[in-house]
């Protein structure tokens, strides 16, 4: 996508994952792929969702061309993230900000 230098993705183990994902359910999508793909204007948007809210959900539209496991592998590449879930077309993606309040972080268990 951009020429800007990308952070390494955050590996989670089984534990932190399936925190993660009980936190996730709960949570509306964020963010949506449509027809045109996974552009720039998509990842500005998860990354401006990922600084304010560690956790958020993608959900892919129907007119999404590209395959729903591939296009959760490029989201989470092109922002940093790890990617916590793909259930049917929704994406569940988690980033931690050390520059949130500290009661707005997500603990993670070790």
């Amino acid at each position: 996508m951009s020429t800007k230098k990308k952070k390494p993705q955050i590996t989670l183990n089984s534990k932190q994952n399936k925190y993660l994902r009980g936190l996730g359910h709960h949570v509306d999508p964020t963010v949506y792929v449509g027809k045109e793909g996974i552009s720039e204007n998509v990842v500005q948007s998860m990354l401006d969702a990922l600084r304010t809210r560690e956790l958020i959900k993608v959900k892919l539209g129907q007119n999404c061309e590209v395959p729903k496991k591939e296009a959760a592998e490029q989201l989470a590449k092109d922002s940093g993230a790890a990617l916590v879930q793909l259930i049917g077309k929704m994406v569940l993606l988690y980033m931690p900000n050390k520059k949130l309040e500290r009661d707005q972080r997500i603990v993670l268990p070790k």
